[in-house]
């Protein structure tokens, strides 16, 4: 790790680095499609949506008559479009169906807990984009003032087993447990826990293992999804007697985390805290490494635009979107030139794993469009509009972090329902906090500030939305849902929305817990 340290400590950039850096985000993306095509141009897929024609419309000069071409010849795709009309055949042995070869490995989607599982293609180049992307990461931490001692020290990853199940074609199983497998030596060397417990597919037992390990290794990065993370670091904190995990880990200096907003759990992750922390967050979904952080004090993430992913926008809009947050056909897309800061988007994606115009259900927000930087504003499907209030999780995570800052309370899950209410509206909250709260003022409190952040929400509060309630349960009653629904585990998270089926399981559940709170 030391000549690692060395060359990271030096500033160091890779060449795909600079290549962003120095080329506009229009061309990056003309030329990542281009490549995309011309590997699948003879696929079943390729074949099938006739990729030739297609790349002919990138010999005319400028413009966007090669993404014209592209969206008439493809259909917009779903998981269970792509799934029922191509993805099984991979699964069944097939080779060269939406990319070139065979592929090996198929990731587990986490998604949020309540959804079925999903099976995502990973293909070797997948799997190299991803290795390409995380040490793009790891060089910008260069521009952090850190000590020498951290680039010494280890990198503690909690993530899904790297002992996957075989299908007899394909072997699949947590991204996390296939990409940590197929890590270079030099990461591997400092990356922590051992292979052993790596391998154990006991969520319950890993986490076990690595409380006891936790004073044998020099850790100075975490890696791994806020509530998870935080559990892990209460147990060593509780086992060892200490006042914060700087005691055990005196070098730990960044937090690397993903998939959920941490603003809502960082006051809580403070307290287990004995010196500052950098927070430092990455966009790594099962279907490719999208974005990460790549600067201090930012709250934004640079898309990866030069490493095998190809974007398209579709502005979250009523015109784009039915109520239930479901894409019609034929939607407005367009490239990273044509976006506008300010405006949520949803993504379209096309990928060197076989994923064509693919809806990958993420929401997110342009802040920075020179440099084409994003915020993850929620999901399509996880937002409450029953009336035109379009509140989205990026306006929830706000609301709670104002109102437990203002209450000086950690809220570490929370989850938020619509239902009818005589003729119009209400809002259901419940919110998992272990410390004492008047369930009354912090309603008030997050109402006020929904009010603040969203015109469209204070506007319903006056009509249509007629109530807001909010129900206080321990966080443990959000993580035994999680365990009872089999998504328990570093990728699986907590939906901020709950609707249909899993609103039901979620209120069935709670009614067969015993009346403690």
């Amino acid at each position: 790790m030391a000549i690692l340290g060395t060359i990271l400590k030096k500033g160091i950039k890779l060449r795909e680095t600079l290549e962003q850096d120095y080329t506009s985000p229009y061309e990056l993306q003309k030329k990542e499609l281009s490549k995309l095509l011309i590997s699948a141009r003879n696929t079943q897929f390729g074949r099938e949506y006739d990729f030739v024609s297609v790349l002919e419309s990138f010999r005319n000069h400028g413009g966007h008559d090669f993404l014209e071409k592209f969206k008439a010849n493809v259909p917009v795709c779903d998981y269970e479009k792509m799934n029922t009309d191509w993805w099984h055949k991979i699964r069944e042995g097939e080779e060269d169906v939406c990319w070139p070869g065979k592929t090996k490995f198929f990731a587990l989607s986490s998604g949020t807990s309540g959804a079925a599982s999903k099976y995502i293609p990973v293909t070797k180049d997948m799997i190299r984009q991803i290795r390409r992307t995380g040490t793009r990461h790891i060089y910008t931490l260069s521009k952090y003032d850190l000590p020498d001692k951290f680039f010494q020290s280890g990198m503690l990853m909690l993530g899904g087993s790297t002992s996957l199940n075989f299908s007899g074609n394909y072997y699949y199983g947590d991204l996390s447990g296939i990409t940590t497998g197929q890590l270079p030596l030099w990461v591997q060397g400092f990356s922590r826990p051992t292979p052993k417990i790596k391998k154990n597919k006991d969520w319950a037992a890993k986490l076990d293992e690595i409380v006891e390990s936790a004073p044998k290794w020099n850790i100075g990065m975490i890696v791994g999804v806020p509530a998870w993370m935080q559990i892990l670091l209460e147990r060593i904190i509780e086992r060892y007697h200490v006042k914060d995990i700087h005691e055990i880990w005196p070098n730990l200096q960044a937090f690397v985390h993903g998939g959920v907003s941490f603003e809502p759990y960082k006051k809580g992750f403070e307290k287990l805290l004995g010196k500052p922390v950098h927070y430092i967050e990455t966009y790594l979904a099962s279907e490719g490494f999208l974005a990460f952080q790549s600067e201090p004090n930012k709250k934004s993430m640079r898309l990866v635009l030069n490493n095998g992913i190809f974007y398209e926008f579709v502005p979250f809009n009523d015109k784009n979107f039915s109520p239930d947050g479901v894409l019609v056909d034929n939607p407005e897309t367009v490239m990273i030139d044509g976006v506008e800061e300010g405006k949520d988007y949803a993504l379209l994606i096309s990928t060197c794993a076989g994923a064509w115009r693919y809806q990958i259900g993420d929401t997110v927000k342009i802040v920075d469009k020179r440099n084409s930087e994003i915020i993850i504003t929620g999901r399509t499907k996880h937002f409450l509009s029953l009336c035109g209030e379009h509140l989205s999780v990026d306006n929830m995570n706000h609301a709670i972090e104002v109102a437990a800052e203002e209450m000086n309370i950690s809220v570490k899950e929370f989850t938020v329902t619509g239902v009818p209410d005589g003729t119009l509206f209400s809002h259901k909250w419940y919110v998992g906090t272990d410390d004492e709260v008047d369930s009354t003022a912090l309603c008030e409190r997050i109402d006020a500030q929904l009010k603040v952040v969203n015109d469209d929400y204070a506007v319903e509060r006056k009509h249509a939305l007629k109530n807001v309630t909010l129900e206080i349960l321990p966080t443990s009653v959000f993580y035994d849902w999680m365990r009872s629904e089999g998504k328990e585990g570093g990728q699986s998270k907590f939906p901020r929305v709950l609707k249909g089926k899993h609103l039901s399981s979620w209120i069935d559940f709670l009614s067969k817990q015993p009346k403690k709170f």
